[in-house]
């Protein structure tokens, strides 16, 4: 059974970095694009980054102003998402998804959702 476990979440002060996991178990990731979401309370979720599969195409949301980056470890099966200096509206509950490869998947843009989902990690940026 797919399933996409997140990790690295927490309590960090504005400024600070972070760096998420999201590993794979029950599939190869050799074969799908990966997302990183975003969901603030009150507010909808929205996509941070993508990676596709061979990890040559990254995708970010043009609000992180080149404050995280997306990355794979096939050989890991496990992709990441390191998030530098963080501000108090990064807070969120972030998720990990993946969406089977597919021709212009995670290239040039975002995508607003994916198949299968992780359960999310807490990050709080506070002070």
């Amino acid at each position: 059974q797919l399933q996409l476990v997140e990790s690295g979440g927490g309590l960090v002060q504005p400024g600070g970095s972070l760096r998420l996991s999201c590993a794979a178990s029950g599939f190869t990731l050799d074969y799908y694009g990966i997302g990183w979401f975003r969901q603030a309370p009150g507010k909808e979720r929205e996509a941070v980054s993508c990676i596709n599969a061979n990890g040559a195409s990254t995708v970010y949301a043009d609000s992180l102003m080149g404050r995280f980056a997306i990355s794979r470890d096939n050989a890991k099966n496990t992709v990441y998402l390191q998030m530098n200096s963080l501000k108090p509206e990064d807070t969120a509950v972030y998720y990990c998804a993946a969406e089977r490869t597919r021709p212009g998947l995670c290239v040039g843009s975002l995508v607003p959702s994916m198949t299968s989902w992780g359960q999310g990690t807490q990050v709080t940026v506070s002070s």
